[in-house]
């Protein structure tokens, strides 16, 4: 099973999801039949390679956040005292 398919939130696996969608479109009876499944692993190593890079932005962006409530914590208990 794989998160839905919107190309605007896997921007990294928007060629494949694209790919992936158009087999399914162009083998209807054959997407049962493993015809699109080469496609269907590409997605499966995609998405968890797209978090990881997601993941990583987000920490960055929440240290960053961290280090200036700290100073802002630290200006007021120095501006209290």
């Amino acid at each position: 099973m794989h998160p839905p398919l919107t190309l605007h939130r896997h921007p990294m696996c928007a060629e494949i999801i694209e790919e992936f969608q158009k087999c399914h479109i162009d083998h209807p009876i054959g997407k049962f039949f493993g015809e699109c499944t080469e496609l269907k692993i590409k997605l499966d190593r995609c998405f968890p390679q797209e978090k990881a890079v997601k993941r990583k932005v987000n920490f960055e962006e929440s240290k960053k956040l961290r280090e200036r409530l700290q100073a802002l914590r630290k200006e007021n208990a120095e501006a209290e005292a």
